[in-house]
């Protein structure tokens, strides 16, 4: 009897972080992705929140990109940004699907509305994406 009582002692703790898991991994899930309607916006979008380097392929070798306006490098932005800043809600979408608004969650610097705009090239791929902070 004691043996036992000490071993659910020992798993309750591996059996809250399965919980914790679990509950996480479900809450990245539950957001809906379905106002998205251009099918490679939402596959990049997907990536993106998944943290997934397939982002990368659905750009140019060197697409252009502003933030808030000012040119920024894309690899280099995305090099710090992926895999710990993503979308948490998606509000509205515009431009047939390429035009994504919502609360995003930017790293250190905080929690705010953005605006995604992707840019279509003559190959399929993105060769622009403008974001910055939405009004």
């Amino acid at each position: 009897m004691f043996r036992l009582l000490l071993f659910i002692i020992g798993c309750f703790p591996m059996i809250t972080h399965a919980q914790k898991i679990t509950s996480s991994s479900s809450q990245k899930q539950t957001m809906d992705l379905s106002k998205i309607t251009h099918k490679t916006v939402k596959q990049a979008i997907e990536a993106l929140q998944a943290g997934d380097q397939s982002w990368y392929s659905f750009f140019t070798e060197s697409p252009a990109m502003t933030d808030d306006g000012n040119a920024v490098d894309f690899k280099s932005f995305f090099a710090k940004a992926l895999g710990h800043e993503k979308f948490l809600s998606i509000d509205k979408v515009e431009n047939g699907g390429k035009d994504v608004y919502g609360n995003f969650k930017a790293g250190s610097w905080g929690t705010f509305k953005v605006f995604f705009k992707f840019h279509e090239g003559a190959g399929g791929k993105f060769d622009r994406l403008d974001i910055g902070q939405a009004k």
